[in-house]
Protein backbone atom coordinates (compact mmCIF):
# COMPACT_ATOMS: atom_id res chain seq x y z
CA UNK A 1 0.00 0.00 0.00
CA UNK A 2 1.23 3.71 -1.15
CA UNK A 3 1.59 6.47 1.82
CA UNK A 4 1.87 9.34 0.95
CA UNK A 5 1.28 13.14 2.50
CA UNK A 6 -1.15 16.31 0.91
CA UNK A 7 -1.93 19.36 2.17
CA UNK A 8 -5.50 19.86 2.38
CA UNK A 9 -7.63 23.24 3.14
CA UNK A 10 -10.60 23.60 4.93
CA UNK A 11 -12.60 26.27 6.89
CA UNK A 12 -13.50 25.30 10.68
CA UNK A 13 -15.35 27.36 13.09
CA UNK A 14 -13.26 27.83 16.22
CA UNK A 15 -15.51 27.95 19.60
CA UNK A 16 -13.44 30.30 21.33
CA UNK A 17 -13.79 31.23 25.31
CA UNK A 18 -14.74 35.16 24.01
CA UNK A 19 -17.01 33.35 21.65
CA UNK A 20 -18.49 31.25 24.08
CA UNK A 21 -18.76 34.72 26.79
CA UNK A 22 -20.50 36.41 23.94
CA UNK A 23 -23.23 33.73 22.79
CA UNK A 24 -23.31 32.99 26.62
CA UNK A 25 -24.43 36.66 27.43
CA UNK A 26 -27.07 37.02 24.16
CA UNK A 27 -29.26 34.38 26.03
CA UNK A 28 -29.13 35.28 29.64
CA UNK A 29 -32.13 36.79 31.18
CA UNK A 30 -31.90 40.43 32.82
CA UNK A 31 -31.71 38.96 36.45
CA UNK A 32 -28.86 36.68 35.07
CA UNK A 33 -26.86 39.06 32.94
CA UNK A 34 -27.18 41.70 36.31
CA UNK A 35 -25.38 38.69 38.30
CA UNK A 36 -22.84 38.27 35.41
CA UNK A 37 -21.94 41.58 35.50
CA UNK A 38 -22.11 41.95 38.97
CA UNK A 39 -19.41 39.22 39.14
CA UNK A 40 -17.06 40.90 36.62
CA UNK A 41 -17.10 44.20 38.15
CA UNK A 42 -16.06 42.43 41.90
CA UNK A 43 -13.25 40.22 39.89
CA UNK A 44 -11.71 42.49 37.23
CA UNK A 45 -10.42 45.83 39.01
CA UNK A 46 -9.89 47.75 36.12
CA UNK A 47 -14.07 47.81 35.39
CA UNK A 48 -16.23 50.32 37.18
CA UNK A 49 -19.76 51.43 37.40
CA UNK A 50 -20.47 54.54 35.56
CA UNK A 51 -23.12 56.15 37.94
CA UNK A 52 -20.02 56.49 40.56
CA UNK A 53 -18.08 57.96 38.44
CA UNK A 54 -17.39 62.04 39.01
CA UNK A 55 -17.00 64.74 35.88
CA UNK A 56 -13.29 64.21 36.62
CA UNK A 57 -13.39 60.97 35.68
CA UNK A 58 -15.60 60.98 33.04
CA UNK A 59 -12.91 63.50 31.55
CA UNK A 60 -10.53 61.17 31.06
CA UNK A 61 -12.46 58.46 29.08
CA UNK A 62 -10.88 59.78 25.82
CA UNK A 63 -7.31 58.77 27.09
CA UNK A 64 -8.89 54.98 28.64
CA UNK A 65 -10.89 54.23 25.42
CA UNK A 66 -7.73 55.21 23.22
CA UNK A 67 -5.89 52.39 25.76
CA UNK A 68 -8.59 49.95 25.56
CA UNK A 69 -8.97 50.33 21.35
CA UNK A 70 -5.02 49.96 21.30
CA UNK A 71 -5.75 46.43 23.14
CA UNK A 72 -8.28 45.20 21.65
CA UNK A 73 -6.96 45.43 17.80
CA UNK A 74 -8.58 48.90 16.81
CA UNK A 75 -12.16 48.52 17.80
CA UNK A 76 -14.55 51.44 18.20
CA UNK A 77 -14.73 52.04 21.73
CA UNK A 78 -16.98 55.07 21.39
CA UNK A 79 -19.47 52.31 20.73
CA UNK A 80 -19.03 51.22 23.97
CA UNK A 81 -18.71 54.76 25.86
CA UNK A 82 -22.18 55.75 24.69
CA UNK A 83 -24.43 56.78 27.17
CA UNK A 84 -28.26 54.89 27.50
CA UNK A 85 -31.00 56.27 26.97
CA UNK A 86 -33.20 57.00 29.79
CA UNK A 87 -35.79 54.15 29.92
CA UNK A 88 -39.49 54.10 30.65
CA UNK A 89 -40.74 53.62 34.19
CA UNK A 90 -41.70 49.67 34.19
CA UNK A 91 -43.47 47.53 36.58
CA UNK A 92 -42.78 44.46 38.15
CA UNK A 93 -44.83 41.43 37.45
CA UNK A 94 -44.84 38.78 40.38
CA UNK A 95 -44.68 35.36 39.64
CA UNK A 96 -46.38 34.14 42.45
CA UNK A 97 -48.60 36.93 44.52
CA UNK A 98 -47.03 37.59 48.09
CA UNK A 99 -48.87 35.43 50.68
CA UNK A 100 -48.26 34.44 54.25
CA UNK A 101 -47.61 30.73 54.57
CA UNK A 102 -50.16 27.98 54.89
CA UNK A 103 -48.83 27.32 58.45
CA UNK A 104 -48.30 31.11 59.44
CA UNK A 105 -52.05 31.25 59.24
CA UNK A 106 -52.79 28.00 61.17
CA UNK A 107 -50.10 28.81 63.79
CA UNK A 108 -52.04 32.72 64.32
CA UNK A 109 -55.32 30.83 64.89
CA UNK A 110 -54.07 27.91 67.08
CA UNK A 111 -52.60 30.89 69.89
CA UNK A 112 -56.31 31.99 70.24
CA UNK A 113 -58.01 28.52 70.26
CA UNK A 114 -56.27 26.87 72.48
CA UNK A 115 -55.53 28.42 76.03
CA UNK A 116 -53.48 25.51 77.32
CA UNK A 117 -49.80 25.23 76.62
CA UNK A 118 -50.55 21.30 76.27
CA UNK A 119 -53.27 21.27 73.80
CA UNK A 120 -51.74 24.50 71.82
CA UNK A 121 -48.39 22.33 71.33
CA UNK A 122 -50.60 19.41 70.34
CA UNK A 123 -52.27 21.53 67.73
CA UNK A 124 -48.53 22.88 66.77
CA UNK A 125 -47.64 19.22 66.51
CA UNK A 126 -50.67 18.73 64.04
CA UNK A 127 -49.81 22.17 62.17
CA UNK A 128 -46.37 20.59 61.16
CA UNK A 129 -47.59 17.72 59.99
CA UNK A 130 -49.84 19.20 57.21
CA UNK A 131 -48.87 19.65 53.85
CA UNK A 132 -48.93 22.28 51.26
CA UNK A 133 -52.34 21.00 50.22
CA UNK A 134 -54.29 21.69 53.79
CA UNK A 135 -53.81 17.54 54.73
CA UNK A 136 -52.93 15.86 57.71
CA UNK A 137 -49.57 13.74 56.88
CA UNK A 138 -49.37 11.56 59.60
CA UNK A 139 -51.53 9.29 61.61
CA UNK A 140 -52.29 10.31 64.96
CA UNK A 141 -51.33 7.26 66.01
CA UNK A 142 -47.57 7.98 65.73
CA UNK A 143 -48.40 11.33 66.88
CA UNK A 144 -49.71 10.32 70.19
CA UNK A 145 -46.36 9.66 72.35
CA UNK A 146 -44.81 13.19 70.71
CA UNK A 147 -47.68 14.55 72.04
CA UNK A 148 -47.53 13.45 75.34
CA UNK A 149 -51.94 12.70 74.90
CA UNK A 150 -53.90 9.92 73.85
CA UNK A 151 -54.99 9.41 70.48
CA UNK A 152 -58.64 10.26 71.88
CA UNK A 153 -57.17 13.51 73.32
CA UNK A 154 -55.13 14.09 70.12
CA UNK A 155 -58.53 13.66 67.96
CA UNK A 156 -60.28 16.26 69.94
CA UNK A 157 -57.31 18.69 69.47
CA UNK A 158 -57.56 17.93 65.87
CA UNK A 159 -61.17 18.10 65.49
CA UNK A 160 -61.28 21.87 66.37
CA UNK A 161 -58.28 22.73 64.18
CA UNK A 162 -60.34 21.44 61.51
CA UNK A 163 -62.70 24.28 62.59
CA UNK A 164 -59.88 26.59 61.04
CA UNK A 165 -59.56 28.71 58.21
CA UNK A 166 -59.03 27.42 55.50
CA UNK A 167 -62.19 25.22 55.34
CA UNK A 168 -61.58 21.84 55.08
CA UNK A 169 -57.77 21.95 56.30
CA UNK A 170 -56.58 19.17 58.52
CA UNK A 171 -58.40 16.83 56.47
CA UNK A 172 -57.26 12.95 56.06
CA UNK A 173 -58.55 12.34 53.24
CA UNK A 174 -60.45 13.65 50.11
CA UNK A 175 -63.42 12.41 51.29
CA UNK A 176 -62.87 14.09 54.77
CA UNK A 177 -61.49 17.72 52.91
CA UNK A 178 -64.91 18.50 51.15
CA UNK A 179 -67.18 16.81 54.20
CA UNK A 180 -65.26 19.05 56.55
CA UNK A 181 -66.38 21.90 53.57
CA UNK A 182 -70.16 20.63 52.68
CA UNK A 183 -70.56 21.11 56.63
CA UNK A 184 -69.32 24.38 57.19
CA UNK A 185 -71.84 25.54 54.53
CA UNK A 186 -74.82 23.14 55.84
CA UNK A 187 -74.71 21.21 52.97
CA UNK A 188 -73.58 17.86 53.80
CA UNK A 189 -76.60 16.23 53.25
CA UNK A 190 -78.81 14.10 50.79
CA UNK A 191 -77.27 13.48 47.40
CA UNK A 192 -74.15 15.46 47.99
CA UNK A 193 -73.25 13.92 51.32
CA UNK A 194 -73.69 10.52 49.00
CA UNK A 195 -71.65 11.31 46.46
CA UNK A 196 -68.78 12.72 48.60
CA UNK A 197 -68.76 9.38 51.05
CA UNK A 198 -69.01 7.24 48.34
CA UNK A 199 -69.04 8.37 44.65
CA UNK A 200 -65.85 10.41 44.20
CA UNK A 201 -64.45 7.77 42.00
CA UNK A 202 -67.66 7.72 40.09
CA UNK A 203 -68.09 11.26 40.09
CA UNK A 204 -64.39 12.15 38.68
CA UNK A 205 -65.57 9.82 35.65
CA UNK A 206 -68.54 11.73 35.20
CA UNK A 207 -70.61 8.43 35.09
CA UNK A 208 -73.64 10.12 36.60
CA UNK A 209 -75.69 7.32 35.26
CA UNK A 210 -74.02 4.68 37.72
CA UNK A 211 -74.43 7.38 40.58
CA UNK A 212 -78.24 7.88 39.48
CA UNK A 213 -78.83 3.92 39.93
CA UNK A 214 -77.44 3.76 43.18
CA UNK A 215 -79.43 6.42 44.39
CA UNK A 216 -82.47 6.05 42.78
CA UNK A 217 -81.80 9.42 41.38
CA UNK A 218 -82.20 11.20 38.01
CA UNK A 219 -79.61 12.46 36.10
CA UNK A 220 -80.49 15.97 36.35
CA UNK A 221 -80.44 15.62 40.05
CA UNK A 222 -77.09 13.99 39.97
CA UNK A 223 -75.43 16.54 38.07
CA UNK A 224 -76.66 19.18 39.89
CA UNK A 225 -75.34 17.49 43.35
CA UNK A 226 -72.09 16.94 41.08
CA UNK A 227 -71.93 20.66 40.63
CA UNK A 228 -71.65 21.31 44.54
CA UNK A 229 -69.33 18.72 45.55
CA UNK A 230 -67.14 20.43 42.53
CA UNK A 231 -67.73 24.11 43.61
CA UNK A 232 -65.49 22.62 47.04
CA UNK A 233 -61.61 22.81 47.17
CA UNK A 234 -59.93 19.78 47.09
CA UNK A 235 -56.83 21.72 48.31
CA UNK A 236 -57.48 23.77 50.46
CA UNK A 237 -53.81 24.72 51.34
CA UNK A 238 -53.08 25.88 48.03
CA UNK A 239 -54.11 29.76 48.09
CA UNK A 240 -51.52 30.35 50.50
CA UNK A 241 -47.43 30.81 49.61
CA UNK A 242 -44.14 30.19 50.87
CA UNK A 243 -40.75 31.69 50.38
CA UNK A 244 -40.21 34.95 49.15
CA UNK A 245 -41.98 36.58 46.29
CA UNK A 246 -40.06 35.85 42.81
CA UNK A 247 -40.45 38.44 39.98
CA UNK A 248 -40.71 38.48 36.40
CA UNK A 249 -38.08 41.57 35.09
CA UNK A 250 -39.19 42.37 31.71
CA UNK A 251 -36.04 43.23 29.26
CA UNK A 252 -37.85 44.57 26.60
CA UNK A 253 -40.36 47.64 26.49
CA UNK A 254 -42.84 48.01 24.05
CA UNK A 255 -44.42 51.60 24.09
CA UNK A 256 -46.88 53.48 21.37
CA UNK A 257 -45.35 56.79 20.48
CA UNK A 258 -47.47 59.24 17.94
CA UNK A 259 -49.24 55.97 16.62
CA UNK A 260 -46.03 53.76 16.17
CA UNK A 261 -44.70 51.45 18.16
CA UNK A 262 -41.05 51.63 19.85
CA UNK A 263 -38.97 49.48 21.05
CA UNK A 264 -36.77 50.22 24.82
CA UNK A 265 -34.59 47.96 26.63
CA UNK A 266 -34.50 47.41 30.25
CA UNK A 267 -31.18 48.81 31.56
CA UNK A 268 -31.89 49.90 34.72
CA UNK A 269 -30.99 46.42 36.70
CA UNK A 270 -27.94 46.23 34.94
CA UNK A 271 -24.99 48.54 35.96
CA UNK A 272 -23.26 50.39 33.11
CA UNK A 273 -19.67 49.38 33.12
CA UNK A 274 -16.67 51.18 31.90
CA UNK A 275 -12.99 50.89 31.72
CA UNK A 276 -11.45 52.74 35.09
CA UNK A 277 -9.45 55.72 34.08
CA UNK A 278 -7.20 54.57 36.70
CA UNK A 279 -5.32 51.79 34.96
CA UNK A 280 -4.89 54.78 31.86
CA UNK A 281 -1.03 55.27 32.73
CA UNK A 282 0.18 52.09 31.52
CA UNK A 283 4.02 53.21 31.80
CA UNK A 284 4.29 53.76 35.62
CA UNK A 285 3.73 50.20 35.87
CA UNK A 286 6.43 47.12 35.80
CA UNK A 287 6.11 44.63 32.70
CA UNK A 288 4.30 41.92 34.88
CA UNK A 289 1.57 44.40 36.14
CA UNK A 290 1.89 46.28 32.95
CA UNK A 291 0.48 42.16 31.43
CA UNK A 292 -1.93 41.85 33.91
CA UNK A 293 -3.68 44.63 33.80
CA UNK A 294 -3.70 44.84 29.60
CA UNK A 295 -5.34 41.16 29.93
CA UNK A 296 -7.56 42.45 32.49
CA UNK A 297 -8.88 45.54 29.75
CA UNK A 298 -9.03 43.09 27.32
CA UNK A 299 -11.49 40.88 29.02
CA UNK A 300 -13.63 44.15 30.37
CA UNK A 301 -13.59 45.59 26.92
CA UNK A 302 -14.83 42.22 25.21
CA UNK A 303 -17.70 41.63 28.26
CA UNK A 304 -19.06 45.44 27.90
CA UNK A 305 -18.93 44.53 23.70
CA UNK A 306 -20.75 41.55 24.46
CA UNK A 307 -23.19 43.13 26.37
CA UNK A 308 -23.98 46.05 23.64
CA UNK A 309 -24.12 43.71 21.10
CA UNK A 310 -26.86 41.74 23.48
CA UNK A 311 -28.83 44.73 23.48
CA UNK A 312 -28.58 45.63 19.81
CA UNK A 313 -29.33 41.99 19.07
CA UNK A 314 -32.46 41.80 21.29
CA UNK A 315 -33.79 45.70 19.94
CA UNK A 316 -33.72 44.08 16.13
CA UNK A 317 -35.53 40.70 16.66
CA UNK A 318 -37.84 42.45 18.85
CA UNK A 319 -38.48 45.30 15.71
CA UNK A 320 -38.79 42.35 13.95
CA UNK A 321 -41.26 41.38 15.42
CA UNK A 322 -43.46 44.03 16.25
CA UNK A 323 -43.72 44.58 12.09
CA UNK A 324 -44.65 41.13 12.02
CA UNK A 325 -47.27 41.19 15.09
CA UNK A 326 -48.46 44.37 14.94
CA UNK A 327 -52.25 43.11 14.74
CA UNK A 328 -51.28 40.71 17.87
CA UNK A 329 -49.85 43.47 20.10
CA UNK A 330 -52.89 45.89 19.09
CA UNK A 331 -55.61 43.55 19.18
CA UNK A 332 -54.90 40.80 21.44
CA UNK A 333 -53.98 36.18 20.85
CA UNK A 334 -56.42 35.83 18.34
CA UNK A 335 -54.37 38.02 15.53
CA UNK A 336 -51.32 36.10 16.41
CA UNK A 337 -50.00 35.45 13.03
CA UNK A 338 -47.76 32.38 12.41
CA UNK A 339 -43.89 33.12 12.43
CA UNK A 340 -40.93 31.16 13.26
CA UNK A 341 -37.56 32.07 14.58
CA UNK A 342 -35.86 30.77 10.42
CA UNK A 343 -38.29 34.12 9.55
CA UNK A 344 -36.75 36.60 11.41
CA UNK A 345 -33.55 35.34 11.37
CA UNK A 346 -33.69 35.66 7.62
CA UNK A 347 -35.00 38.82 7.68
CA UNK A 348 -32.46 40.03 9.86
CA UNK A 349 -29.89 37.99 8.43
CA UNK A 350 -28.20 35.97 11.11
CA UNK A 351 -28.34 32.68 12.38
CA UNK A 352 -31.98 31.09 13.63
CA UNK A 353 -29.71 30.07 16.76
CA UNK A 354 -29.39 33.83 17.09
CA UNK A 355 -32.77 34.67 17.49
CA UNK A 356 -33.62 31.70 19.70
CA UNK A 357 -30.98 32.77 22.20
CA UNK A 358 -32.13 36.67 21.65
CA UNK A 359 -35.69 35.48 23.03
CA UNK A 360 -34.46 32.81 25.05
CA UNK A 361 -35.48 33.64 28.97
CA UNK A 362 -36.59 37.35 27.70
CA UNK A 363 -39.65 38.82 28.95
CA UNK A 364 -41.47 41.86 26.83
CA UNK A 365 -43.76 44.18 29.02
CA UNK A 366 -46.15 45.21 25.85
CA UNK A 367 -49.23 47.79 26.72
CA UNK A 368 -51.48 45.54 28.29
CA UNK A 369 -49.42 42.65 29.58
CA UNK A 370 -46.00 40.97 30.39
CA UNK A 371 -45.59 38.11 27.82
CA UNK A 372 -41.85 35.59 27.12
CA UNK A 373 -40.83 36.68 23.32
CA UNK A 374 -41.19 33.09 22.68
CA UNK A 375 -45.09 33.44 22.99
CA UNK A 376 -44.79 35.47 19.96
CA UNK A 377 -43.61 32.69 17.43
CA UNK A 378 -45.88 29.76 16.31
CA UNK A 379 -45.81 27.06 13.50
CA UNK A 380 -47.69 27.83 10.35
CA UNK A 381 -50.92 25.44 10.38
CA UNK A 382 -52.38 24.71 7.03
CA UNK A 383 -55.42 26.70 6.53
CA UNK A 384 -58.19 25.78 3.82
CA UNK A 385 -57.87 29.06 1.64
CA UNK A 386 -54.14 28.14 1.36
CA UNK A 387 -53.24 30.84 4.22
CA UNK A 388 -51.34 29.93 7.27
CA UNK A 389 -52.75 30.47 10.78
CA UNK A 390 -51.24 29.80 14.29
CA UNK A 391 -51.99 27.36 16.61
CA UNK A 392 -53.69 30.48 18.82
CA UNK A 393 -55.58 31.18 16.32
CA UNK A 394 -57.24 27.80 16.47
CA UNK A 395 -57.61 27.58 20.31
CA UNK A 396 -58.83 30.77 20.57
CA UNK A 397 -61.62 29.79 17.68
CA UNK A 398 -62.78 26.31 19.68
CA UNK A 399 -62.81 28.04 23.05
CA UNK A 400 -65.32 29.93 21.17
CA UNK A 401 -67.28 27.49 19.63
CA UNK A 402 -67.15 25.31 23.35
CA UNK A 403 -68.50 28.32 25.07
CA UNK A 404 -71.60 28.77 22.71
CA UNK A 405 -72.18 25.42 22.55
CA UNK A 406 -75.64 23.78 23.34
CA UNK A 407 -74.48 21.97 26.58
CA UNK A 408 -77.25 19.31 26.49
CA UNK A 409 -75.47 18.64 23.47
CA UNK A 410 -71.86 19.65 23.41
CA UNK A 411 -69.95 19.60 20.57
CA UNK A 412 -67.69 16.57 19.23
CA UNK A 413 -64.32 16.66 18.12
CA UNK A 414 -65.42 15.98 14.77
CA UNK A 415 -67.99 18.62 15.00
CA UNK A 416 -65.62 20.99 15.63
CA UNK A 417 -63.16 20.15 13.22
CA UNK A 418 -65.72 20.57 10.82
CA UNK A 419 -66.62 23.85 12.36
CA UNK A 420 -62.92 24.78 12.19
CA UNK A 421 -62.67 23.95 8.49
CA UNK A 422 -65.49 26.65 7.67
CA UNK A 423 -63.39 29.44 9.25
CA UNK A 424 -60.67 28.25 6.92
CA UNK A 425 -58.57 26.28 9.98
CA UNK A 426 -58.39 22.60 8.41
CA UNK A 427 -57.23 20.46 11.62
CA UNK A 428 -56.87 16.38 12.35
CA UNK A 429 -59.49 15.19 14.88
CA UNK A 430 -56.36 14.01 17.18
CA UNK A 431 -55.17 18.18 16.62
CA UNK A 432 -58.19 19.36 17.77
CA UNK A 433 -58.73 16.82 20.91
CA UNK A 434 -54.89 17.65 21.76
CA UNK A 435 -55.69 21.37 21.50
CA UNK A 436 -59.11 20.99 23.67
CA UNK A 437 -57.53 19.40 27.00
CA UNK A 438 -54.54 21.92 26.64
CA UNK A 439 -57.53 24.15 27.15
CA UNK A 440 -59.11 22.70 30.23
CA UNK A 441 -61.64 21.05 28.25
CA UNK A 442 -63.16 17.60 28.86
CA UNK A 443 -65.04 15.33 26.21
CA UNK A 444 -68.35 15.98 25.07
CA UNK A 445 -69.89 12.87 26.85
CA UNK A 446 -68.23 14.92 30.17
CA UNK A 447 -69.61 18.72 29.00
CA UNK A 448 -73.12 16.95 28.60
CA UNK A 449 -76.22 18.82 30.60
CA UNK A 450 -78.97 16.85 31.31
Amino acid sequence: MEQSLALKQAQQLTMTPELQQAIQILQLSAQELKDVVEKEYLENPVLEAEENRTEETQSGDECVFALSDYLSGGGDPEKVSQPMDDEPPYRREPASPARRTLEEVLLEQAEFAFPGSRERAAAVLLIGCIDDCGYLTAPLGQLTRAADMTEAELAAVLRLLQGFEPAGVGARSLAECLALQAKRQGIFAGLTKGIIEHYLDALAAHDYAAIAKAEHATLEEVQAAADVVRSLNPKPGSAYGGGDTSYVIPDVFVRKQNGVYVVHLNESETPHLCISPLYREMEQYDPDTRKYVSGRIRAALWLIQCIEQRKATIRRVMEEIIRRQGDFIEKGPAFLRPMTMQQVADALGVHESTVSRAVAKKYVQLPRAVLRMRDFFSESLGGTDGAGFAAVQAKSAMRALIEAEDKKKPLSDQKICDALKAQGMSLSRRTVMKYREQLGYPSSSKRKRF
